[in-house]
């Protein structure tokens, strides 16, 4: 029997366990911190061996397979040990794709994963089979146990791929690459990129690659390092022959001179970036021959990602806005450029080495108030210090909106969207968008 030993106990570890077991693996499942109780509970009710708050090496060390979490880094000790002692490591994708027959579409990129993959599922599942998983909802692993879908949206990260060998997506998409993460990547955005790409890293001519042919780097990258899929880019500024566009106020699909056209007006999500995400999702959805009456319907209901640009209340015709899953600078500027009235602006957390340059055409044009919401808000005191008149800091969620409440006028919009990880005073990113929608409901 095979030793199937893995490290972190959250969705992705606790649902690897839970198929690993079924397909007759010895499952060993280890945590370095506390195991939530829900998870806790799952692992119990189906005898799976498990501990927290400590690794032990003598119950990793003799694993004939080792499942890791997405969020250790290659460079805790215990993993170094593992690759020390010739132990295969694979991400959650990796072990349970070969579980399935199913089509895959992979999703990724350093921002718009979540609305894209989130948007690609709402339209295939009009007329088909699919379910959504990867950095999101259910784990994979679990529901091909359980459900057993004839095709999956996957939204994957860079953390994921890292640990893929034979992973491949039938369809894999690369939205867009800004640097990310690169505390994981030894500061070294080439590094970040190769990952990124590892998405197509096992395509063949039969697969298909749908990427931003308005992104250089992605354009760059693919010139030293072709990809053997078949290319389908998309563009809002040039002409494309086989692929999407944008003419005029129409989204045009090409895919072997079979074209489709999609006006852009009744798009329910606004903003240039969710052109793009709708494009991406509707070229998937062309290729898996999904008529176009039901893509344009579904690209004019779809209701949009929590924390990502949600509306959620208007106060003395004041809106609020909660973009609380903008953890990096790029997010916020899509942001930024979708605000179209004076804005107060929530922004701090955990700076990853953060450039703001691109922000300052924004900032500039649109932001009349900064509220900063760190632990350590000094760089963002010195960059912005001087563009807007006002600029305060606060340690508290419940403040900042007090703060914004006082500052706006009828017709501003509040933003948070933080551009930054949300680690110094919040559990996760979704803790700190449900705290700021609870604070404005209180107002």
């Amino acid at each position: 029997m095979k030793r199937l030993v893995i490290l972190g106990g959250g969705e992705s570890g606790v649902g690897t366990a839970l198929l690993g077991k079924a397909k007759g693996y010895e499952v060993f499942v280890s945590d370095k911190g506390k195991i939530k109780n829900k998870y806790k509970e799952v692992l119990i009710h189906n005898e799976i061996e498990w501990e927290d708050e400590k690794h032990s090496e003598a119950k990793i060390l003799n694993a004939d397979i080792v499942m890791k979490s997405p969020g250790i880094p290659d460079k805790v000790s215990i993993v170094k040990q593992i690759h020390e002692n010739g132990i295969s490591v694979v991400s959650e994708i990796e072990f349970a794709a070969k579980f399935t027959n199913a089509t895959v579409v992979g999703i990724t990129g350093s921002n718009g994963k979540t609305t894209t993959a989130s948007l690609t599922h709402h339209i295939l599942k009009q007329e088909l089979n699919v379910g959504l998983a990867g950095n999101i909802g259910e784990s994979f692993a679990k529901q091909i146990l359980e459900k057993n879908f004839e095709n999956y949206v996957l939204e994957i990260s860079s953390f994921q791929l890292d640990d893929i060998k034979d992973f491949k997506p039938q369809i894999a998409v690369l939205l867009n690459i800004t640097p990310d993460h690169l505390d994981r990547y030894n500061y070294k955005f080439e590094n970040y990129i190769a990952s990124k790409f590892r998405i197509a890293m096992n395509q063949t001519n039969d697969d298909y690659f749908i990427y931003d042919a308005d992104d250089e780097v992605i354009n760059n990258y693919l010139k030293n390092n072709p990809v053997q899929s078949k290319l389908l880019p998309f563009s809002l500024s040039k002409i494309i022959e086989n692929g999407a566009y944008l003419d005029k106020d129409n989204i045009k699909i090409t895919i072997d001179n079979n074209q489709i056209i999609m006006p852009t007006s009744n798009l329910a999500l606004e903003g240039k970036h969710n052109i793009k995400n709708a494009m991406a999702a509707s070229t998937v959805a062309h290729l898996l021959k999904i008529r176009k009456q039901t893509i344009r319907e579904s690209l004019e209901n779809f209701q949009g990602v929590e924390h990502r640009l949600e509306e959620v209340l208007k106060i003395n015709k004041v809106h609020y806005i909660n973009d609380s899953k903008a953890t990096n600078v790029n997010a916020t500027y899509y942001a930024l450029e979708s605000m179209n009235a004076p804005t107060v602006w929530i922004v701090g957390g955990v700076d990853k080495g953060n450039n703001y340059e691109e922000l300052f055409q924004f900032v500039n044009e649109k932001v009349k108030a900064i509220i900063c919401l760190g632990v350590d808000n000094e760089k963002l005191f010195n960059t912005f210090g001087n563009m807007v008149d006002i600029i305060v800091e606060t340690q508290f969620m419940s403040e900042a909106v007090k703060i914004a409440y006082k500052i706006a006028e009828a017709g501003d919009n509040v933003l948070l969207s933080p551009a930054c990880a949300s680690f110094d005073l919040f559990e996760n990113y979704e803790d700190r968008g449900r705290q700021f929608k609870n604070a404005v409901r209180n107002l």
